[in-house]
């Protein structure tokens, strides 16, 4: 007989696997616009200029633009978790020193057989901050990385709920979505760094754009103010993805684990832990299983912490674990008598 709970998680991983493919289409279209409106502009503000002059016919612009999001995307798909782990400064364990490594070995090998996918390469951090993430392509190009004050932190049922925690990520192809939505991310702020010097393209007479009527106005105005939004628009739906799939994670843990409670308590203390991180920057919190940069909004439920923390509330998550674990005990303690 099927398992109704594995039932909803895999249709909760489908959902969440379309809302990602829409949020990446929504970036290109996002890009197109940009592009092809900017040229829908320009050729409107041209249209009536002599004929000696300058008329903006081709959409090389909306053509450039686009290309260049294809093509950073791509790179970022190809090099993207090199790059998390060169910011880290994470170093890899190929033979490890200490008990500490030797347990982190075994411990994701053990998750990844219980996950079904290879085991990833391993890498340690060496943060006081006890945190952990994970980063690659695809399942048989994978990484886990923790920082050392995870392991110092964390006892062995802990560590082994975090490291399935950051498989759920791999085996949900997770790792690869949100790698390339931040690499949409800097792409429109790149895009938006130099929407001044396309602002000015062009130049010419005032009369011109009077001549092209109220269209002209209304489209420059709200292309501008795409331009000035779009990086905080592109930023909460990359963060609005990052905490979808922290829920859903939490919950490939419990079921790897069969041991909900273990992660709760892992992330309790990860919650309390008062180390400061050092290597973890912006470009890779998102990634981590705890914001190591907000911890204050992680801290705190409401439309403000949701709207700008990496990931949902901490409570929030600890509570639903709990929960889980309680459930569990309850029915393996069987029925009252």
């Amino acid at each position: 007989m099927s398992d109704p709970t594995a039932l909803n998680l895999f249709q909760q991983q489908e959902a969440n696997r379309r809302r990602t493919a829409l949020l990446v289409i929504g970036f290109v279209a996002f890009f197109a616009w940009l592009g092809f409106g900017g040229d829908y502009i320009y050729h409107l503000y041209t249209v009536d200029a002599p004929r000696t002059a300058y008329h903006h016919t081709f959409p090389w612009f909306g053509i450039l633009l686009s290309l260049v999001a294809v093509a950073m995307a791509s790179y970022a798909y190809k090099t993207g978790p090199d790059k998390v782990l060169w910011s880290t400064g994470a170093r890899e364990v190929v033979d490890p020193a200490t008990d500490r490594e030797r347990q982190l070995v075994n411990v994701v090998e053990e998750m990844a057989i219980a996950a079904g996918v290879p085991r990833p390469r391993i890498w340690i951090v060496d943060d006081p901050d006890p945190n952990a993430f994970a980063t690659g392509t695809d399942p048989l190009h994978s990484h886990v990385a923790v920082t050392q004050g995870l392991l110092d932190l964390c006892n062995r049922d802990e560590l082994q709920a975090v490291v399935a925690h950051e498989l759920g990520h791999v085996k949900n192809l997770d790792v690869r979505l949100m790698t390339t939505l931040a690499a949409l991310v800097g792409a429109v702020a790149l895009m938006h760094d130099g929407a001044a010097r396309v602002v000015r393209l062009g130049g010419g007479s005032r009369d011109r754009g009077k001549k092209a009527g109220p269209l002209l106005l209304i489209l420059l105005v709200v292309w501008i103010l795409s331009w000035i939004l779009a990086p905080i628009i592109a930023q909460l739906l990359a963060l609005g993805v990052s905490r979808k799939r922290e829920y859903l994670a939490d919950d490939m843990s419990a079921q790897f684990t069969r041991n909900p409670l273990a992660l709760a308590s892992a992330l309790q203390k990860i919650e309390g832990a008062e180390a400061p991180t050092t290597h973890i920057k912006r470009g890779a919190a998102h990634l981590c299983i705890a914001d190591p940069l907000g911890r204050r909004l992680t801290s705190h439920e409401g439309l403000f912490a949701d709207a700008l923390a990496t990931h949902p509330p901490m409570a929030k998550r600890i509570a639903i674990l709990r929960g889980m674990g309680y459930a569990q005990l309850k029915k393996e303690a069987g029925p009252a008598r």
